[in-house]
């Protein structure tokens, strides 16, 4: 399969205490810039596992820029066909 285009992802934490944040950038080829965030808060009880927070914020952060890119296509799709599209998330 050839590779037509490709896009790079940024993905940068922010901790601070109990939570931690994702932040997260697709820029793609043609210019288009997407950004997204996720969140996490460790409950007091549970130990202090950086990795652990990391991985649930991205997943989160991630989950965000699928559900924007679904949501491009689709508005993408109506401006094509002038028909209503709506992607499932």
């Amino acid at each position: 399969m050839e590779t037509i285009v490709g896009g790079n992802i940024d993905m940068e934490f922010h901790e601070g205490g109990q939570e931690t944040e994702a932040d997260v950038r697709l820029r793609l080829r043609d210019g288009t810039e997407v950004k997204a965030h996720g969140a996490t808060v460790r409950h007091p009880s549970d130990p202090a596992r950086q990795r652990i927070g990391e991985e649930i914020a991205a997943a989160r952060a991630l989950n965000d820029l699928a559900k924007q890119l679904l949501d491009k296509a689709s508005a993408d799709i109506s401006e094509t066909t002038h028909q209503p599209t709506r992607l499932r998330h």
